[in-house]
């Protein structure tokens, strides 16, 4: 179903978008799942065809929005999420509170896949509750001494730069005693751990432990000790990137399953002669292209300067949440086939359950949501 945000234009960049990730991407996905990261040469591909540099904002973020669908229907979500990371979410602190000099600085590399980006929020006993964070950058002389921990980050192992939050002042409260850090990747007193995972087996999902870490003043995002109040001014448009990816990662699962189920022989008959079935696969279908009109008007409010936290959590909850029950249903109707280790659907499936934890998870979701829902 077409969308009333969207013009000829943008379908067409969306079937271009959808040929080039299908035949440049796709054919080197599994190898990038048992690596553990994409290759240089995915990155450089992207670049080329102008995919890491999508307008972040204004009206041609609809542009990034098609994008990020396609991304997500390609049906590898460690991929989606580590060109996400790169490509919006930590690249976005950069463009919206970096100096001229840093931006000048890192986003040319970064759009064109030389400077491969991480965003380092989570710790141990900090990923919802960012108020018990520990990771701290001590004043020095010309910056930033840094210790600490960052857990679960995508792109760990091969990021150039990683904006960090640090709680940077004495306050007890994080709020007006944190700041956003651009931390070189080569900087010394940075180990890097590998952190396999259930899903997302292409991110490169790392912890990561600073150590006597010395940053720089000019390597301050913004203004110290305004680092949380920044990464809440962000959020909002990472859950409507995640949201987006989610959305094309749950057409991915309907696709896979809705082929399965009339190709599959039960007793002589399609699987889709069942009525159960057919009523799963379109109950699921319904729910898909009511989101995706959901979303791509939630993706048009940010064109127009308009997201809100409630539109943006609803999203983010509700694709997120789809992806996952779509995963089920095609490993559901799959038997035996769907739950073998190296299987397509096995994978969909644990890839699915990062989305729903991912960016805030599902329960935090729907706190916010209620939180900034009028009382009638």
């Amino acid at each position: 179903m077409p969308s009333p945000y969207l013009s000829d234009s943008h379908r067409n960049f969306a079937l271009q978008v959808r040929q080039i990730l299908q035949s440049q991407l796709l054919p080197i996905a599994d190898a990038a799942e048992e690596r553990g990261h994409l290759c240089e040469n995915a990155w450089q591909t992207l670049a080329e065809h102008g995919l890491l540099g999508l307008p972040q904002r204004g009206e041609g973020f609809l542009e990034s929005a098609v994008f990020l669908e396609e991304l997500g229907a390609l049906g590898y979500a460690g991929i989606r999420a580590s060109v996400g990371v790169h490509a919006y979410m930590a690249s976005a602190y950069l463009e919206l509170f970096g100096s001229e000099e840093q931006i000048q600085c890192y986003l040319p590399g970064i759009r064109q896949g030389r400077i491969i980006t991480a965003l380092a929020i989570s710790e141990e006993h900090a990923g919802s509750d960012l108020s018990q964070m520990q990771c701290r950058a001590r004043p020095s002389a010309n910056g930033f001494i840094v210790e600490g921990s960052k857990r679960y980050i995508a792109n760990g192992s091969r990021a150039s730069l990683i904006v960090t939050l640090v709680r940077s002042g004495e306050g007890q409260h994080a709020l007006g005693s944190s700041s956003l850090l651009l931390i070189d990747g080569d900087s010394p007193g940075l180990v890097r751990t590998p952190h396999p995972m259930l899903g997302w087996c292409s991110a490169d999902v790392c912890d990561l432990d600073f150590t006597h870490l010395v940053v720089p003043a000019c390597n301050v995002l913004g203004k110290s000790g305004k680092g949380l109040l920044y990464l809440m001014q962000g959020l909002d448009f990472e859950r409507l990137v995640a949201g987006l990816l989610a959305l094309g990662g749950a057409h991915h699962s309907i696709r896979v399953l809705d082929g399965f189920v009339r190709r599959h022989q039960l007793q002589g008959r399609p699987l889709s002669d069942k009525q159960s079935v057919r009523h799963r696969l379109a109950d699921l279908v319904g729910e898909q292209q009511i989101l995706r009109h959901y979303a791509y008007q939630v993706a048009w409010q940010h064109s127009k300067g308009q997201l809100d936290t409630r539109s943006a959590c609803i999203l983010k909850l509700r694709a997120t949440e789809l992806a996952l029950s779509a995963a089920q249903a095609c490993a559901q109707l799959h038997g035996a086939q769907g739950y073998q280790l190296n299987s397509e659907v096995a994978r969909v499936y644990r890839d699915a359950m990062a989305g729903t934890i991912a960016a805030g998870a599902s329960e935090l979701m729907r706190d916010m949501i209620f939180d900034s829902t009028p009382a009638s």
